[in-house]
């Protein structure tokens, strides 16, 4: 083990070597030939023009959510930010200033001793950089919008090494592109974002029914989607025989009460908001083997809701609500697309034994063929090995062409490719 500047680099027999390489995703084991664990913007820099000049792969791992295990190279040089997991608040100006590692929980508990909050995803152990670069849906999208959508500026590390303050008056182009355009362009050491004044009580409500009921309470619960508060995420979730309809409300309870539950089983959950961002988070966060699907659904006709619930019979599935704030902010304002989504549509399990693998990727596209022909675009953060083609689902074409105009400018190497990848021009491989 060496230190270069103030980061340390990690290389296969050294101590925390594997640790460190580890995923969210088990079913990716890979095994980088250094890891640079960076602390400062200029480790970061030196770790990516030492990878140029060795010809290493890039890769940049943050809360290793990805799904497809992006965060780790095989042979190349992993750019570790973890050690770079601050986040600090302004609460008289309602700015939060969080570093390039932190994960979801440090942004939110820094925010929340002052009654402050941003929309941060669902898990607390997700990394911040890829949920905003994605775009970043949350609890309090329909509120304040994506997490892109709160961003006031990046400070960005490019493929050339340099560092650029980014914002809507500094490089507005790059500006649009990371609104959702995910970790093409660069590596994010700092994000500002705008914080709201959203207390600190959250409410969970969830309401199951089985058999004949299913089918008429779920289209009422879809109809009641369109008029709810914003405060309200709608919710479900379908399993073999059951179907849970609810939703989440961020904030004080105001006596809210759609009509869907009537007929169910129901539970009322009032909660912190702390405790809800804590709710999804998983004890063995790096041991279990994961796949899904995921689709976007512009609206929802009797007939999707018939395919949701049959979709259950192949594998967990679930819809969360969209709306309101997401939608307010016109479509090519930002690189993330499909802002007229109704419902995110997700498929997908988790498990422990390589032999079920068949099993448990074979439930997951079943369920969601079922929903494919309502389908409209998909979340860039919820693909996984889709390459090209999944990409293309993602980003309208018109926006597609912009971005790839942006990876020519900033990165017609490459560089940063192992995600989502936007390909540059030039780029046949």
């Amino acid at each position: 083990m060496t230190m270069t500047g103030t980061a340390e680099v990690l290389r296969p027999g050294d101590q925390d070597y594997d640790r460190s390489r580890q995923v969210w995703n088990a079913m990716f084991d890979r095994r980088p030939a250094m890891i640079v664990r960076c602390r400062t913007v200029q480790d970061v820099v030196g770790a990516v023009r030492d990878a140029r000049e060795q010809g290493l792969e890039v890769s940049v791992r943050c809360g290793g959510h990805s799904a497809a295990g992006f965060g780790v190279t095989d042979g190349g040089l992993m750019i570790d930010l973890t050690p770079m997991g601050a986040a600090s608040v302004d609460p008289a100006r309602r700015r939060a200033r969080v570093q390039g590692g932190a994960l979801l929980g440090a942004l939110d508990e820094a925010a929340q001793r002052h009654g402050l909050a941003t929309t941060a995803g669902n898990v607390s152990h997700t990394g911040v950089g890829g949920l905003t670069l994605g775009g970043g849906m949350g609890w309090l999208a329909r509120r304040y919008g994506l997490a892109c959508d709160n961003v006031v500026s990046y400070q960005l590390v490019t493929a050339d090494g340099d560092v650029r303050t980014v914002s809507a008056d500094e490089h507005p182009e790059l500006f649009w592109g990371l609104r959702g355009g995910g970790g093409n362009f660069g590596i994010v050491t700092e994000f500002e974002f705008a914080l709201h004044d959203t207390g600190t009580e959250a409410l969970v409500v969830e309401c199951t029914f089985t058999g004949d009921r299913r089918r008429e309470a779920m289209r009422r619960w879809r109809d009641e989607h369109l008029t709810a508060p914003r405060q309200a995420t709608f919710t479900a979730a379908t399993a073999p025989g059951t179907l849970t309809l609810g939703y989440v409300w961020t904030g004080p309870d105001t006596g809210y009460r759609p009509t869907f539950t009537n007929g169910g089983v129901e539970r009322r959950m009032p909660m912190s908001y702390l405790q809800l961002q804590r709710r999804d988070d998983t004890d063995g966060r790096h041991a279990l083997r994961r796949y899904g699907r995921s689709h976007y659904l512009k609206s929802m006709p009797d007939a999707a809701v018939d395919a949701f619930i049959a979709a259950g019979e192949h594998c967990g599935a679930g819809l969360q609500g969209y709306g309101g704030a997401i939608a307010d902010v016109a479509e090519d304002a930002t690189a993330f697309g499909h802002r007229d989504t109704m419902f995110e549509f997700g498929a997908g399990s988790s498990w422990t034994d390589p032999a079920d693998d068949d099993a448990r990727r074979d439930g997951a596209r079943a369920a969601a063929a079922l929903l494919e022909p309502f389908a409209g675009g998909v979340y860039v953060n919820s693909l996984g090995e889709e390459g090209a083609a999944g990409v293309r689902r993602a980003y309208p074409p018109a926006k597609l062409a912009r971005l790839t105009a942006l990876k020519d400018r900033y990165d017609p190497s490459n560089v940063f490719h192992l995600n989502q990848n936007i390909t540059p021009t030039g780029d046949h491989s």
